[in-house]
């Protein structure tokens, strides 16, 4: 079954070969990028061979994206949910693939003769992280662009030891990752060129790996094998390292966690007597469900971006006088940035620039309009890159209608003469 290669690659690592570590194909940590909660991907091998596939979020509409005899493993979404990279070995060595979202596409990008494995998206989408045993047999992190090409070791890892599992940050300014050096795998993050590798987790008494990042870059799940207890666990810490927890604490296997594009929950694997599954559970641990039934490892969110335009209208009784003034108010829902624009009526047009002291500029176009006795103030944000509330360009929506799905802009129109109608908002 595939878990129990897992749990033999963390669990028993000291117990074994450093090739047979390798063969064993530990899994990624790809990270999970913000936005809308999409579908999950996973590997699984309910139909007799190990494939890809995808599901929705409560465990419904199971589709097969791969069908090679090969086996198809540690799907990685891409930041804007289009595309998944994976590892195959239908080369005959392990390759790293890409398709499109619907399994369309399949294309190879490596082709060195050495085993590579564990993708892992950078958030521009340009690059894209894997781990290779091609310098001298034994693992490292190294980077490629989107198409294949520029494939350069980038962790250089002295050997015996090597590094495995790399998981890049949303904010693109890390590559968390696993490192082995003769005792224990730990919890390691470098900057994108290598540079800078620090030890987070630092804890000889457990075995540390698949690192994935939270959307919002702050925090880090990983798996921990306690060696004295025998199990795998799911853990969380801050970037970091500090603050690290169990999440799970339950008497199974609980393996490669996978953060919801919006933050609040986290699929993870799961085994006990039989194959493994794949549960979901809230970011602090609670209600773990479990969400599909074959034996399945490797789940990966997809982040759906938001589409659209926001629009606010405010219809007005009669004519405004020239010099009368609306006030255009702007709430990010995180609380940190909270704004008032006054604009006047007749002097106001086009593009506006609404200065936001956290997250920068935010540009708005602004119509208004006086026909028939009743004038029409309009305000249209893009959803683009100076158009977010979070820690990444273009991830988060900018407005909600109440009943609706989360915000993280809400915009308000007041003004200081009579309104026939409540603003509108639409997008």
């Amino acid at each position: 079954m595939v878990v129990l290669r897992r749990v033999c690659s963390v669990g028993a690592v000291i117990l074994l070969t450093v090739a047979s570590v390798l063969a064993a194909g530990a899994p990624t940590g790809a990270s999970a990028f913000p936005g809308k909660n999409g579908k999950i991907v996973f590997s699984s091998d309910r139909n007799g061979n190990v494939d890809i596939y995808v599901m929705d979020a409560d465990g419904s509409d199971v589709t097969r994206l791969t069908t090679d005899p090969a086996v198809d493993s540690e799907p990685s979404w891409s930041a804007d949910g289009k595309r998944i990279a994976f590892a195959s070995d239908r080369s005959g060595n392990g390759d790293i693939y890409v398709m499109d979202d619907d399994g369309s596409d399949q294309r190879r990008l490596t082709t060195d003769p050495s085993a590579d494995r564990g993708p892992s998206w950078s958030p521009d989408g340009e690059h894209i992280a894997f781990t290779s045993n091609r310098d001298g047999g034994f693992d490292d992190i190294f980077v490629m662009d989107d198409d294949g090409s520029d494939q350069r070791n980038v962790s250089n890892v002295a050997a015996p030891a090597f590094a495995i599992e790399p998981s890049w940050s949303p904010d693109g300014e890390h590559i968390a990752f696993s490192r082995f050096a003769g005792g224990d795998f730990e919890i390691y993050v470098m900057r994108p060129d290598g540079s800078g590798q620090t030890d987070l987790t630092n804890n000889p008494a457990s075995s540390d790996s698949d690192a994935t990042w939270s959307p919002d870059a702050e925090r880090i799940a990983f798996t921990s094998f306690v060696s004295v207890a025998g199990l795998n666990e799911i853990f969380v810490m801050d970037a970091d390292g500090t603050g690290q927890r169990n999440l799970t604490n339950d008497p199974s296997n609980d393996f490669q966690a996978a953060w919801s594009p919006d933050g609040e929950k986290i699929a993870f694997a799961r085994q006990r007597l039989g194959p493994s599954t794949i549960f979901v559970m809230d970011e602090d641990g609670d209600d773990p469900t479990s969400i599909s039934g074959g034996d399945d490892t490797g789940p990966n969110w997809q982040p759906r971006e938001v589409d659209g335009d926001v629009t606010v209208t405010k219809w007005v009784n009669g004519t405004p006088p020239e010099g009368a003034t609306y006030d255009v108010k702007i709430v990010c829902d995180n609380g940190d940035d909270e704004f008032t624009k006054v604009l006047t009526f007749g002097e106001t047009g086009g593009t506006q620039t609404f200065e936001r002291e956290s997250f920068g500029p935010l540009e708005c176009e602004v119509t208004e309009t006086g026909t028939g006795g009743a004038a029409t103030v309009e305000i249209t944000c893009a959803n683009g890159e100076n158009a977010e509330c979070g820690n990444e360009p273009g991830t988060f929506e900018l407005f909600d209608d109440p009943g609706g799905d989360d915000t993280a802009i809400e915009i308000s129109v007041t003004n200081t003469f009579p309104v026939s109608a409540e603003p509108t908002f639409t997008g």
